[in-house]
């Protein structure tokens, strides 16, 4: 199975250089072809893995490939762990990129860095693949890193548009204020566990479970919990959690398609990923799981309220983006890592969904994103129409979708937790549930329903996309229906992760709400008399009323609380401490230290002020170089004078 493990990381990267490299060469379809096969081949590899590690109930593969270096004990090296955990993720990385792939052919059709779009995206694949195979944090940051630099590339692929520039930098930047904390989590792992390892750290876990480091003058710190909450800081600026969550809206700048793979299966979902994988860690910290449940609240209520006001269409779906993977931190500080993994793949479906078929509407609009200039599609776009449907009522929640059952877990699963910090985190994505049904029907009745505010010239040439977009968009709405049903039961409470997440007695909430399940109808049932349902039904009922019936009231609504919606629009006024405090004050502490250090100490005193002084002294020099000999030896008299006195009186 090694050479199985290796085709999957391989095979999209071979597809990446060959494109990235020889575009020119083999041509549009060359490029879109074999990074297409490349990514194919690695999802049907993981298909292969998912059978042998999960169906046949195989044991768990954790090997090296290559040791790299040895430093003072500690291995340095590429290897692989597969169980249950990473094929479940290779499954869904590779299943949505590939259909991402099949649709950017439509998408990208006409682009002129259409070579150079296939080769990043399937560079990204390969990243986010090395990345949850990784068997030790080497390889882990490698991934790590990888992803951020790719998301860098893609979010600014249009690189002469001045808004793109400005997001992948600013994508970039808050991303290393995350993975700052991430490497000296790593840094802490290894000075302490003496391997990068991940069996070998988490088999001492255990046994440093209660030692304290001194951090700031005599304050001790629990070890674990340092660690785990700098490792999650690394997962706040990937995962884009409050207050690192700033880059995640503007990667909108970037093309659709990468939009779909950054929100969906890549770069969002390694942070949490990463905190489930280290669950041995975390279960040994409540400190830690508390500040990631509290955060993980935050993020979820808070910025589904930024939805509500957002006209871009692909604003909308970022700003839920941000909000369910707030849901998902959520669930990993209740200790419901399976909950919150299993809400990662179902979001990963319909989310990619969503952004394909708001995709397709931009098209078809031609590159119209105001859901203000839409309306009344749904007659001319039925499958996109849909489709988008679909992933509406997975994304709230409704009975029977994917989305119900992993967020309705989530949600009873943090009611049931004793963490501090769970009743206000309970509270938070409940009140979410309303917010996120009111958002998303919000963005569905104004694109597809209502009277057409459509442009003139675009209406002219108004019609259904082409194949190549809604093949992609039909085979990801078909699990964002039937994998809750499917898997609802083995995922949450049947011990489909085995060993891979580790879940203390007193922590396991899945395992009290395991004890009632009767089944994914039963859940179904029990979901119809519980809040989250009344509470998303009422989201989508205010959602028609203010949009289909009295669309005047919005805009009296705006007026009446107009410091509430500036507070909204201002996105917290996030933005401009950024831009005016930390970005600005960077600029003027830059524009300072170049002053005082540029210009006056290095050109001033030390290029310049050299220079001046060595013509002052040459200048002196020269006048006592008379050409006289009694000058000469009248010097040499003083000279030795001064010497004499020095060694008898010194």
């Amino acid at each position: 199975m090694e050479s199985v493990y290796l085709g999957i990381v391989l095979a999209p990267l071979i597809g990446a250089i060959v494109a990235g490299l020889f575009g020119r060469q083999i041509g549009r379809a060359g490029a879109h072809w074999v990074t297409i096969v490349g990514v194919a081949i690695s999802f049907l590899l993981s298909l292969v893995v998912f059978k042998h590690i999960v169906l046949d109930e195989s044991a768990a593969f954790n090997g090296t490939v290559y040791t790299w270096m040895v430093s003072d004990g500690i291995r340095f090296e590429i290897g692989f762990l597969i169980d249950q955990l990473t094929a479940l993720m290779i499954l869904v990385v590779t299943f949505v990129s590939l259909m991402v792939h099949i649709y950017t052919i439509g998408y990208m059709h006409d682009d002129p860095g259409y070579q150079r779009f296939f080769s990043y995206i399937s560079l990204f694949t390969f990243s986010m693949l090395m990345l949850v195979m990784a068997n030790n944090f080497l390889q882990l940051f490698f991934g790590w890193e990888a992803v951020g630099l790719v998301s860098y590339l893609l979010i600014g692929f249009w690189y002469k548009r001045e808004s793109a520039i400005y997001a992948n930098l600013k994508a970039f930047l808050v991303n290393r204020v995350g993975d700052f904390g991430f490497l000296l989590g790593i840094a802490a792992i290894v000075v302490y566990f003496n391997s990068l390892d991940y069996a070998d750290v988490f088999a001492a876990a255990p046994l440093m479970a209660d030692m304290t480091v001194r951090i700031f003058a005599a304050d001790e710190w629990n070890l674990l919990t340092v660690i785990c909450i700098l490792l999650f800081i690394g997962a706040m600026g990937k995962s884009a959690q409050v207050p690192l969550h700033v880059w995640l809206p503007d990667s909108m700048e970037g093309p659709t398609p990468i939009s779909a793979l950054i929100h969906a299966a890549t770069m969002v979902t390694a942070g949490i990923f990463m905190v489930a994988r280290m669950s041995p860690l975390y279960e040994l910290s409540e400190t830690a799981l508390s500040v990631v449940l509290v955060i993980g609240a935050v993020t979820a209520l808070s910025m589904g309220l930024l939805g509500l006001v957002q006209n871009d269409i692909k604003r909308v779906i970022a700003y839920s983006t941000l909000s369910q993977l707030g849901y998902m931190t959520v669930a990993l500080g209740a200790s419901a890592y399976a909950a919150g993994i299993f809400h990662l793949m179902t979001h990963a479906f319909f989310k990619a969904l969503l952004f394909l078929a708001a995709g397709s509407v931009i098209i078809a609009l031609h590159h119209e994103q105001d859901i203000r200039k839409m309306g009344g599609l749904k007659k001319y776009m039925p499958i996109t129409y849909w489709c988008m449907l679909i992933g509406s009522l997975a994304l709230i929640g409704f009975p029977g979708f994917s989305g119900f059952f992993s967020k309705d877990a989530i949600i009873e699963a943090v009611h049931a937790s004793d963490i501090t910090g769970a009743g206000f985190a309970y509270w938070c994505v409940l009140l979410g549930v309303f917010v996120t049904a009111l958002y998303s029907f919000r963005m569905f009745f104004l694109v597809f329903h209502g009277p057409e505010r459509i442009d003139p010239h675009a209406k002219a040439h108004l019609h259904e996309s082409p194949a190549v977009v809604t093949v992609p968009l039909i085979l990801l709405a078909i699990p964002s229906v039937i994998a809750g049903l499917l898997y609802a039961g083995p995922l949450l409470f049947q011990g489909f992760f085995g060993d891979s997440i580790v879940v203390r007695a007193e922590h396991d909430v899945l395992a009290q709400l395991g004890e009632g399940y009767t089944g994914a109808l039963g859940f179904m049932l029990h979901g119809l008399m519980a809040a989250p349902f009344w509470l998303a039904m009422a989201g989508v009922g205010l959602a028609y009323y203010l949009y289909m019936v009295r669309p005047d009231l919005p805009e009296k609504l705006k007026q009446q609380f107009l410091w509430l919606y500036n507070l909204l629009d201002r996105k917290y006024g996030c933005d401009d401490f950024n831009d005016k405090v930390f970005a600005g004050g960077s600029r003027a502490a830059g524009r300072v230290l170049w002053k005082v250090g540029d210009v006056t100490l290095i050109d001033g005193v030390m290029v310049n002020g050299t220079a001046y002084g060595v013509g002052w002294l040459s200048g002196v020099v020269r006048v006592i170089q008379s050409g006289f000999l009694y000058h000469y030896a009248f010097a040499m008299i003083i000279g030795l004078l001064v010497l004499l006195s020095w060694f008898v009186f010194a």
